[in-house]
C-alpha cells in the first residue's frame, strides 16, 4: 500500500517508556495468560480477557512521556515511520466519516515503544510480548514494531500490507471506543457471561472489517498483491490455526479472535463495501 507524505502535527505519537508488575486488578496468572494469548494472537491482550476497562493503573510519572520529539519517533526506524504514516492516512480517512454524520472525532495516540514493559495511562502494565494492542482509557494504539518481525515469519506475507491491516484493526477498536460499540459489548459481556466470548469474537471480527474499509476507501494507493498479504495475515492469525499450529485441540469455545475464515472474511467484507456501516453485521445482533 502506497502511503503518502505525512506531518506529524496531523497525528498524535509518543514514546512508552518501561514499567514494572503485574497490571493493578489483574492477577499475576490472569495477566501471564492474557501475555501468553496477545503473543499468540498479536492483539490487545487486556480486551482479550475482557477486563481492560476496570484495570486502572496508572503510568508512572516518571514515564509520562519519553524525552524525544514525534519527529524523531516516527524516523526511528523504517516500521516506525510506515506506522507513523499508516496513522496519518486512517486520520484522513475516518475523520470525515464521522464529519458527515455530525459526529465529534476523537484521533488515537500512537505510542511507540521499545521491547520491554510498557506502562498504559489506564490499562496497566504490558510487555512487548504483548504485540500491538489498542487501550480505551487513553485511547492508545501501543505497537513495539519488532512485532512485526514476528508476523513475517508467522503469515509469509511480503509489502507492507500485512502490517497496515494489524495496525488498521487496533485503530478499529478505537473507532469502536468512541463509538460506544466497546462499552455496550462489555456491559453486554458482563451481563451475559456464558456469551462473553461470542461477543468478543464479533468485536474482533468487527475491528478486522473496519481495518478492511479503510483500505477499501484508499483502494487507489493498494499495490499489487496488497490483498493477497492481508488474507495470509488475516489466515495466520485466526484461532483454529494458531492453536493448530501449536499442536492444540481445536476449541471453539476457546476462540477470541474468529477463525482464519471468519477473519478473512472480515477483512475482505470491509475491503469489497469500503463502508463502515456494513461491519455492523458482526455486533448488532449481540
Amino acid at each position: 500500500m502506497r502511503l503518502g507524505p505525512f506531518d506529524t502535527s496531523e497525528i498524535k505519537v509518543r514514546g512508552g517508556g518501561g514499567g514494572g508488575g503485574a497490571a493493578g486488578g489483574l492477577g499475576c496468572g490472569t495477566l501471564v495468560i492474557a501475555l501468553i494469548a496477545a503473543v499468540v494472537f498479536g492483539v490487545d491482550p487486556m480486551q482479550t480477557i475482557g477486563m481492560i476497562e476496570g484495570v486502572q493503573q496508572q503510568l508512572p510519572a516518571d514515564n509520562a512521556r519519553a524525552a524525544i520529539s514525534e519527529d524523531e519517533l516516527c524516523s526511528s526506524s523504517a516500521y516506525a515511520t510506515e506506522a507513523c504514516a499508516a496513522l496519518a492516512s486512517l486520520n484522513r480517512t475516518w475523520e470525515p466519516v464521522f464529519a458527515r454524520s455530525n459526529v465529534r472525532f476523537e484521533q488515537p495516540e500512537l505510542v511507540l515503544y521499545p521491547s520491554g514493559p510498557v506502562a498504559t495511562r489506564g490499562c496497566g502494565n504490558a510487555s512487548s510480548a504483548a504485540g500491538p494492542f489498542y487501550c480505551p482509557a487513553d485511547q492508545g494504539i501501543y505497537l513495539d514494531t519488532t512485532f512485526f518481525d514476528q508476523l513475517a515469519r508467522m503469515s509469509g506475507a511480503r509489502g507492507n500490507f500485512a502490517r497496515l491491516y494489524v495496525i488498521g484493526h487496533e485503530y478499529g477498536h478505537h473507532i469502536q471506543n468512541i463509538t460506544g460499540i466497546n462499552r455496550q459489548i462489555r456491559e453486554a459481556q458482563q451481563a451475559n457471561p456464558a456469551a462473553a466470548n461470542r461477543m468478543q469474537v464479533a468485536m474482533e471480527l468487527q475491528a478486522d472489517c473496519l481495518a478492511g474499509v479503510w483500505a477499501g476507501a484508499n483502494r487507489d494507493l493498494l499495490e499489487p498483491g496488497d490483498l493477497e498479504a492481508g488474507m495470509m495475515a488475516a489466515s495466520a492469525i485466526g484461532d483454529d490455526a494458531l492453536m493448530q499450529g501449536s499442536g492444540r485441540a481445536i476449541n471453539p469455545e476457546a476462540f477470541t479472535h474468529g477463525t482464519s475464515e471468519q477473519r478473512m472474511a472480515a477483512l475482505r467484507r470491509g475491503l469489497s463495501r469500503a463502508d463502515p456501516n456494513a461491519c455492523n453485521t458482526y455486533t448488532d445482533n449481540l
